[in-house]
């Protein structure tokens, strides 16, 4: 990919555009992984942690089109809230499962979720949001990358509540991106888990970080 198209991935001009052009039926894209392959890492921090008795309320950052809401549902997780800027994949993902109960759909930018409650998030997930916010040199990230990345992760830190998790799956180097979880205003206990790849697919990484006590 283009340095210039992965700049346009932090525009939600771009995502309206890729989303008007599916059917309401087919996915643009699943990024990273699919729910079967994460199994283990959800088992070992969601799970066993927080099982759907429990009502956790989770949160997608940056849900576009993925399954894994309706996969969660189908396991008994019924308080989800789905956010996505791009107007066109909220109401794609509305209408595709208007039927299932516990999945709110909502428009909104994960940089500034004013519509989300201070300590009101026991999960927040990302599985390719901030990575798509991310170009240029990941030794000296551009300010407009920095600056980005660093309102999400406020925001982030800000919703969850004190003894909640943001899970987090990435392709990119754990030292490289570090940096920009932990900036400033925001202190995470951080774990990284190497998750591997699969016959079609590199490394991966799974990233837990909670708020430090």
């Amino acid at each position: 990919m283009t340095e210039e198209k992965l700049q346009r991935l932090a525009y939600a001009d771009y995502w309206d555009e890729r989303y008007s052009e599916v059917g309401p039926d087919k996915q643009v894209h699943e990024w990273f992984r699919s729910f079967g392959d994460l199994k283990q890492f959800f088992d070992r921090n969601l799970f066993q942690v927080r099982g759907p008795e429990t009502s956790p309320k989770i949160l997608h950052l940056g849900s576009g089109d993925s399954t894994i809401p309706q996969d969660l549902a189908e396991k008994g997780y019924t308080e989800q809230v789905c956010l996505d800027f791009s107007t066109a994949a909220v109401e794609l993902m509305s209408k595709r499962h208007a039927d299932i109960k516990g999945i709110e759909w909502k428009c909104m930018d994960v940089r500034h979720m004013d519509g989300i409650s201070s300590q009101s998030v026991d999960i927040a997930f990302d599985k390719g949001t901030l990575d798509a916010m991310i170009h240029g040199s990941p030794w000296s990230p551009p300010p407009e990358v920095v600056q980005n990345t660093s309102q999400y992760m406020r925001e982030v830190s800000r919703v969850l509540k004190p003894d909640g998790a943001f899970l987090y799956i990435t392709y990119r180097q754990p030292h490289f991106i570090k940096p920009l979880l932990q900036c400033e205003g925001v202190e995470w206990d951080v774990n990284v888990e190497t998750l591997g790849g699969s016959d079609s697919s590199f490394g991966y990484f799974g990233i837990v970080c909670r708020p430090q006590k």
